[in-house]
């Protein structure tokens, strides 16, 4: 057996797991592993220098979001591994499967105030899946190989390894292990048998049932299986925002976003069927309107879902099942009759009405180009090909409603924990997962401003990736609510000063350019989008437009403001 450094250990151990890129900081306590990094990442891993340890874990986190594998971020202790936080609880509440390698103090000053030192394991304990503290040198190569394990099985989720510095200069033998079984975790794949029949016996006798999907039919990669599943039992669609792109926007089964910011036909297919089959979805808040106990009043419901902490926490289910999304709907395909023959004209031809008589719409008349058509030029030109990485607020809205996904991993956000400066750097690791496909990040001024410094980061590497910077001199999510519930009061909402996006795009070596009317928009889209490397495509846009549906904080999905005239 080969004796090795334990920087030595944590390279080879990365490239035993497939790992072929990495994004980081150097610090005091991982410099070890700095020292010896270009004898690996000469053609075998890539190391990609963020400017902050925030940007780095969410360029981790949207490289595994479009690839479906780990993302990994490495850096050094104290603030560095602090810096981190913020994008392991973004990872996690979307389950987004991200390992976060942190250098620490050694062993023998844990616990003593040393220099930089912070508890990385208590302060990341709530936010990650599991996290580890290695003391020994010859233990991290199991350590990792089980953080990694953790990370991709089950919920995909966030794990932490804490590297102290005497274990990374420190000598042993280097052992692979030969599996990775933890005991008590064990996570179901199948689902029940029993529970299984059962709601494939609620489905049959449903006369106005809906699939309520959400990210985890993409996690599980389901999407196959669920069209399948939809056609077959000719049941209407449809998801939340991180299921976006399970299911194409353009097949006819396809309703639209369900929820706080969801489509009047949605939310009222919602309110109105006899059964919801929910797959991978968790029902938080935003997805049900947040008034649980009126949610789907009329319907039964089957919860799918690989985490079984999810079942029952929101709403009470008729008929839980605990599994992979993709081997359940698997198993409820096989056991369906081989004839099927159902009149479902019935309950589309409702839902179809629903959204004639309250379509997503906007009207593009005055001097001021609006977000919306924005987004709708955006497709246009794309036609849907391309991975969208939207930042949070109002545009985030936008790009769900107007946006029509049609694969899975194209649309990527920050959902759960709605992280301000979550699209630019996600983009970029996206881009890194992806490098054939045209990628590009939908941001508003107020988000863009958090994670910036990445633009650096974006040249260095030559990356062909493009920002539509959406400028209202507002945190437009923030004015909208202000404008609503908060007569109009517009404290802390304003930007007083700005940057001039265009100069600073050209500061860093990318290309800016401008659109300021609705009649430039389009050409300079196209310009942008077109152009190669780092473009960043500024739109100053109409401050006072607001979304549109949205239902009220603890509101039932039926109870849904559809413009200003609901609220007088």
């Amino acid at each position: 057996m080969a004796r090795m450094l334990g920087a030595q250990m944590f390279f080879e151990t990365l490239l035993h797991e497939g790992v072929d890129i990495i994004f980081g900081l150097p610090g005091g306590y991982v410099l070890k592993v700095y020292d010896i990094m270009p004898q690996y990442t000469n053609g075998r891993i890539k190391h990609v220098l963020a400017r902050h340890e925030q940007g780095a874990t969410h360029m981790a986190d949207g490289y595994a979001r479009a690839s479906g594998r780990p993302g990994v971020v490495l850096c050094t202790s104290g603030p560095a591994a602090t810096n981190t936080v913020t994008g392991i609880a973004t990872a996690q509440m979307d389950s987004s499967p991200v390992v976060v390698f942190t250098g620490q103090v050694p062993t023998p000053y844990l616990g003593s105030d040393a220099f930089q030192e912070a508890d990385h394991i208590g302060i990341t304990r709530p936010c990650t899946k599991h996290n580890y503290l290695v003391r020994k040198t010859a233990d991290l190569p199991r350590a990792m190989m089980e953080a990694f394990y953790i990370a991709s099985t089950g919920r995909p989720s966030p794990v932490l390894v804490d590297m102290p510095k005497d274990v990374l200069i420190g000598e042993d033998e280097f052992v692979i292990p030969e599996d990775i079984s933890l005991r008590g975790y064990k996570p179901f794949i199948k689902g029940h048998p029993g529970q299984i029949k059962r709601a494939v016996e609620m489905l049959l006798s449903a006369k106005r049932p809906l699939i309520f999907g959400g990210g985890g039919l993409i996690w599980g990669e389901a999407t196959d299986e669920l069209k399948e599943l939809a056609n077959r039992l000719q049941i209407p669609v449809t998801l939340t925002l991180m299921g976006l792109g399970a299911f194409p926007a353009d097949d006819p089964l396809f309703i639209s976003m369900v929820g706080m910011h969801g489509s009047y036909a949605a939310n009222m297919a919602v309110h109105e069927c006899d059964l919801v089959l929910s797959i991978g979805a968790r029902f938080d808040d935003r997805a049900t309107g947040g008034n649980f106990a009126k949610f789907a009043p009329n319907a039964k419901i089957i919860h799918i879902d690989i985490d079984p902490s999810t079942i029952d926490k929101n709403i009470r289910v008729h008929c839980p099942i605990v599994g992979d999304a993709k081997n359940i709907l698997r198993q409820f395909l096989d056991l369906l009759p081989g004839e099927l023959k159902f009149d479902r004209s019935e309950w589309l031809g409702q839902i179809s009405e629903w959204a004639k008589n309250h379509p997503l719409t906007y009207n593009q008349n005055g001097d001021k180009i609006l977000t919306t058509y924005t987004i709708d030029t955006l497709y246009k030109i794309t036609n849907g090909d391309a991975i969208i990485v939207s930042d949070v607020g109002q545009h985030q809205m936008w790009v769900a409603q107007f946006y029509k996904f049609k694969r899975p991993r194209t649309h990527i956000t920050s959902g759960g924990l709605g992280t301000m400066g979550f699209g630019f750097p996600a983009a970029m690791g996206a881009k890194f997962a992806k490098p054939d496909e045209l990628v590009i990040c939908v941001a508003g001024d107020g988000s863009f401003q958090m994670n910036m410094q990445e633009l650096a980061t974006a040249v260095e590497n030559k990356m062909d990736i493009k920002i539509v910077l959406l400028n209202n001199r507002h945190h437009g999510m923030v004015r909208q609510w202000q404008t609503l519930f908060f007569n109009s009061n517009y404290s802390g909402s304003y930007f007083e000063v700005l940057p001039d996006f265009v100069k600073l795009a050209e500061s860093f070596g990318a290309k800016g350019l401008r659109a300021t009317r609705p009649d430039e928009l389009e050409a300079t889209l196209r310009e942008g989008i077109y152009s190669e490397g780092v473009v960043l495509i500024e739109v100053v846009v109409d401050c006072e437009e607001m979304v549109y549906p949205m239902i009220a904080p603890g509101g039932a999905m039926n109870e849904m403001i559809l413009d200003p005239v609901d609220m007088a």
